[in-house]
Parts: structure tokens; sequence; C-alpha cells
């Protein structure tokens, strides 16, 4: 009886849909047929064309032809137009060997149980199958695909122009082509003294920055919310608001309104300075102080972010903590470090991990602010104050360098992946997940 299992696994694979009908699930085997027959009309034109591209990513530029006589520039290849082109027929081709084994492992499975002498279901059988037992799997498909044509595939593209010599002048299509050439941007970037002094200059920033912002607004909120907290403080809806205020302004208008502010010529902040006699400071024009600035700044922007975090945890603490302290004479201090301190770092872990890696890739604060300036004569493309993601802006949208910058965006995704990955799992949040219900 096995030959039934044995022919429809064969079918199958020869041709989706054979299998199911031989399994006498006609309906079914006719949607599986159609599905490979489309598959296979579009394979024909695309799938040659597709394997070219990736592996070539084009060979003719765009030069001057006789047309008729006439002298024309025809068009070439666009390199970038290819890739992308070559992975969308490279990601249905994926979704069609999932669907190929599917097929193959439908028809094994329903030859089985005709051997075992169960009847099988028909379509309408399936459908109600499917409606009760695999809902939502089926429901799923469609997510699932947007997923990976509008995410997996955008990252994909990304990490392989990393591989690619895509920059000006010399490789910018349609005018020039593109082509792969392995580890070298980032054997340039790590290696290469140009780029190499830029990016560990940069780097260090980026890192010092993230740490510093991530502190001082996490600790600054949990001082506010303390504070606020307190048994006694009147008007304790007038500070939340006015407090919050900060927060519920567009971030574009309050970053480029200190900029105003903080302007070392015409600004108020200087201005007051100069009336008491203490003189202005160059906030934004003095890499030293452009880096104080942007700390400041952005601990008035974040404060209130972690302030109401903090705030809503101080009301989950059982009361009944702090009166066994007090019964133990712990003095406020202690109750703060022994109570307080470690149920809010439980419950906001995650959240303190999220912030350093938002931070990392802080864009508004840096760009609104500063622009990356001021200048540094020693780096390529960036200005003292500069992360990495706004260096790579630069790279990107003002010196087409699309190889580098598409390495930096990789090196930048390692560095935050890590450090979450590698912090979460070290928190309590993670090793005791089931602490607080």
């Amino acid at each position: 009886m096995r030959i039934q299992r044995a022919t429809a696994t064969i079918l199958s694979t020869i041709f989706m849909g054979l299998g199911q009908i031989y399994n006498r699930q006609f309906v079914k085997g006719i949607i599986f047929f159609l599905i490979e027959s489309a598959c296979v009309y579009y394979f024909i034109g695309n799938l040659g064309r597709a394997l070219w591209g990736i592996a070539t990513l084009g060979d003719t530029p765009n030069h001057l032809a006789k047309v008729n006589g006439i002298t024309k520039m025809v068009p070439g290849d666009h390199s970038i137009y290819i890739l992308i082109q070559s992975l969308i027929t490279l990601f249905v081709l994926i979704l069609f060997l999932i669907a190929w084994v599917m097929n193959i492992r439908d028809a094994f499975q329903t030859a089985r149980k005709r051997e075992a002498g169960i009847p099988v279901n028909n379509f309408k059988q399936s459908l109600r199958y499917v409606r009760d037992y695999k809902f939502a799997e089926t429901f799923l498909i469609l997510p699932a695909v947007g997923i990976l044509f509008f995410t997996i595939m955008p990252i994909i593209f990304m990490i392989l122009i990393a591989f690619t010599n895509y920059s000006a002048p010399s490789h910018v299509p349609p005018a020039k082509l593109v082509d792969w050439v392995g580890f070298e941007t980032f054997r340039n970037l790590l290696a290469l003294k140009t780029w190499s002094h830029t990016f560990y200059g940069v780097l260090t920033w980026t890192i010092i920055w993230a740490i510093l912002s991530t502190v001082t607004t996490y600790f600054g909120g949990l001082l506010v919310a303390l504070l606020i907290s307190q048994q006694g403080i009147r008007f304790k809806g007038f500070w939340r608001a006015i407090l919050i205020i900060p927060y519920a302004v567009p971030q574009l208008i309050s970053l480029l309104l200190m900029r105003n502010l903080f302007n070392g010529q015409f600004g108020p902040i200087n201005q007051y300075l100069r009336y008491f006699g203490l003189g202005g400071l160059p906030w934004l024009t003095d890499p030293f102080w452009a880096k104080v600035t942007v700390i400041i700044v952005n601990m008035w922007v974040g404060i209130p972010v972690s302030m109401l975090l903090i705030m809503g945890v101080l009301t989950t603490i059982p009361r009944d903590m702090y009166e066994a302290a007090e019964v133990d004479g712990a003095s406020n201090f202690q109750k703060f470090r022994i109570v307080t301190l470690p149920m809010v770092l439980f419950t906001t872990a995650p959240t303190l991990i999220t912030q350093f890696a938002g931070n990392i890739n802080n864009f508004n604060a840096i760009f609104l602010l500063t622009g990356g300036n001021p200048v540094n004569g020693n780096y390529q493309y960036a200005g003292s104050t500069d992360l990495l993601v706004t260096w790579l802006y630069k790279l990107t949208l003002d010196q087409n360098k699309n190889n580098m910058a598409a390495a930096v965006g990789i090196i930048i995704f390692i560095i935050i992946a890590s450090f979450s990955i590698y912090n979460y799992r070290r928190t309590n949040s993670f090793k005791q997940e089931d602490m607080i219900q």
C-alpha cells in the first residue's frame, strides 16, 4: 500500500497539484496546479535575468551610439534597479519553494491517510478544518508576506549595498555601473586612515552621547518623580503638567527654538549671562560646549518621559514594604536604596535599554540642534557633534557615498543589537519575568 504514498509524493514533486488530484482532492489540486503555472510563467520571463542581475549588476553603461544617423545617448543598465528587481524575483522564488514543499507534504500525508483507510477531506471539509484549527496561521500569511517584502527585503538590500562600490563620483547609476567589491568598503572604513579616523571619532562620541543622555534623562526623571510624589507636595497636577509641556510640544519646534536660544551672538541665554557680567559662551560653535549643549537640551526633552514612566511605577510599589523598612529603623535614603530603586529598576530596565538604543540613533536632537557642527577639519564629511546616524545621513544624501553609509548602518545595527540583547538577558526583568503579574 505504500505505493500510494510514493506515487502522490512523486507526482507533487513533478508538478504542484498532481499529487492532490491523484488523492482525489480535485479542487485543491487545481489550485496548486494554477499557482505553479503562474509561477512558472513568471519565472520564465524573470528568473534568468534575476540571476544574471544579482551576479553582474548590469554590463552596459550609458553610451553614445548612432541611431538613424544621429548620435544619441543610449540608456544602459541601471545597477540599482536591477538589484531590486532581482531581489523581488528571488523572494518570489523563496515563497514558491515554500509552497512547493507544503504541496509535497500535503500530498504525502493525505496518501498516508488513504493507505490507513481513513477517508480524506473534500474541499469543503478542508476549508472547515482551516477555519477551525488553522485560522490564525492562515491569516498570518498575508502580514508575513508584507514583512518579507517591506521589512526584510529593504534590510537585505541595504546589506548588499555595503558590498558594492555604489558611491559618487565614479559609480552612480544611470551614468555608471555599480560592481561588487566584497569587504573593501569595510576595510576602508575600519583601516584606511582617511575614513577610520572619522569613524572611530564619531563612534566614540556616539557611545559617550548615548550613555550620558540615557543616564541624565533617566535619573533626572527619577529625581523629579520622587520629588513630586513626596507627601505634602502641593499642586502635584500643576508640576506634572508643566514638566510634560516640553514633551507635548513637537520636538522639531522645541529643538529649533533651543537652537536660537543658544545662539552665541544673538541668543537670549548669552545676553542674560552678559547682563550679569558673566560673559557669553560658545554654546554651538565650540566642539566641547556644543556637546554639552546637546546633552542639556536632551535632558530638557527627555526627563518628562522618564518622569511619567517612573511615577507610574512608584504607584505600584506596595506600601507594606516601606512600613516594614520603617519598623526596622530604615532612614529615607535606605528606603530609597533598598525598596524604591530596585523596584523601579526591575520594572524599567527594558525601557532603559530601549532608551540607550534610541539615543544611539537620536537623529533629531543632533541634526536639528547643531546639524552635526561645529565643523571638524580632521573628519571626513562629519562635524564634531555628529553621531553615526547623522554622519550616515550626510554620507547618503549630501555626498552620495551609499556603500560607506550602508556599512555604517550595518555597524550601528550590530552595536545596538549586541548591546541590547546582552544587557536585557542580564536584567532581573528577564531572569524573573514572572515576579510581577
